[in-house]
């Protein structure tokens, strides 16, 4: 396994910023998940991402329809799901995602797909503890671990 890399991502523009560099990572089968609490800027990150991979549509929490699909330009849909609400990977199972044939980022993501894919890269994102939840402005500490042989020799692409 490749070793983590830790960031500091000083606000929500350099978090949309750092979605577009994952993006140029990213292909078919890929599988992000993305941990933290409430207002830490998963949902930022996956927008910076779907802009990147010209995706079509808004990219919003999809907490109330759990997944949302959005065409891209490649042709590869970005799968984006809030896996808060679901108990188990069985749970996300149930949702019949085509994990191969997208990009599936899933919110809520940790211990939500154990045993249904041997490699994803995790993103742990750390907001200040006593700020506002909503504020898009206060620095965040992210950590990406990338698990499997997909992400083995890990590197970002250098910021533009």
């Amino acid at each position: 396994m490749s070793a983590s890399i830790e960031l500091v991502v000083p606000d929500a523009e350099a978090m949309e910023a750092l979605g577009a560099r994952l993006a140029a990572l990213l292909h078919a089968g890929d599988v992000v998940l993305l941990n933290g609490e409430l207002g830490a800027g998963k949902t930022t990150l996956t927008r910076g991402l779907g802009a990147a991979l010209g995706a079509r549509g808004a990219i919003t929490s999809p907490t109330f329809v759990l997944a949302r699909t959005h065409p891209t330009a490649s042709g590869v849909p970005l799968v984006h799901v809030d896996a808060y609400r679901l108990a188990s990977a069985a749970e996300v199972d149930d949702l019949d995602l085509d994990l191969d044939g997208s990009i599936t980022v899933v919110e809520w993501g940790a211990d939500k797909l154990d045993g249904a894919i041997d490699s994803w890269l995790a993103l742990d994102i750390e907001r200040p503890h006593g700020g506002d939840p909503a504020s898009d402005d206060a620095p965040r500490h992210v950590r990406l671990t990338p698990h499997g042989p997909r992400w083995d020799g890990l590197r970002l692409p250098p910021e533009t």
